[in-house]
């Protein structure tokens, strides 16, 4: 069984429970490692990450909870390193590097924000071109090994959360494919884990995880190295539908 789940936020960011409710909530699951990933602070949007304030206070905590159960559970502190934050992440036990935004001119588009901004920010900046937007996504997305120092690759296909059974584009699509492939092949080659992310099918978005079946298939047959992580924003939805994707890891 999959014992171990290192992508996890707690209220430090966005997350709604705090990391002792969270930790205890893991060790009744049976848990043998848990990791906090809160989200790096980004000066552009601080509507979702970590202040600046909380990072000492994070790091404390998190500290404190390692040395308080340490005979139950391992915890580690680590960082989600968006793309285009600043902060340094050498204090941290691991980084999960992800692609939240994409930065157009002076202004940066989340691309998982809702789908009325996604679609907007497609006309806007991209001449309604959804495939130019998957192309710049996924070439920056190749680049968060050495922008991050990324141990993890987050949610590698974060532009689909709105593409459930295609409401938004072709996901075979040949420009989309060969995007994707070739941010693949730059990512492999920097020797790095990629998760199976369920959190967008834990709030309801998805069916299946981050990334999609083609890409998860062509990291596996590469040779990738697959971890689950749940997302999960609050300790009910600690390694969510985890135990349907054991069999494929």
């Amino acid at each position: 069984m999959i014992r171990c789940d290192l992508h996890i936020h707690s209220d430090y960011c966005d997350g709604k429970d705090r990391p002792e409710q969270i930790v205890r909530a893991a060790i009744a699951r049976g848990l043998d490692c848990i990791g906090f990933s809160s989200h790096s602070y980004t000066f552009f949007d601080e509507s979702y990450c970590m202040s600046k304030d909380k990072i000492p206070a994070y790091q404390a905590e998190i500290a404190a909870l390692k040395e308080k159960y340490k005979d139950r559970i391992q915890i580690l502190c680590g960082i989600e390193q968006d793309y285009y934050s600043t902060e340094p992440t050498d204090a941290y036990d691991y980084v999960i590097g992800s692609v939240h935004y994409l930065r157009c001119g002076d202004a940066y588009l989340p691309v998982d924000e809702s789908k009325a901004i996604l679609l907007d920010g497609i006309r806007q900046y991209f001449q309604n071109d959804v495939y130019a937007l998957a192309e710049c996504y996924f070439s920056t997305a190749a680049d968060l090994v050495r922008k991050t120092g990324a141990d993890i690759i987050g949610h590698f296909d974060l532009i689909s959360k709105f593409n459930e059974e295609g409401a938004l584009f072709d996901e075979t699509h040949p420009r989309y494919v060969k995007a994707w492939q070739r941010a693949l092949n730059q990512l492999l080659a920097a020797d790095c884990a990629f998760e199976i992310n369920t959190g967008a099918m834990a709030r309801g978005y998805r069916t299946q995880p981050y990334p999609n079946a083609d890409m998860r298939r062509y990291i596996k047959d590469r040779g990738g190295r697959l971890l689950l992580s749940s997302d999960s924003h609050s300790a009910d939805t600690l390694c969510y539908a985890f135990d349907a994707w054991e069999a494929f890891l």
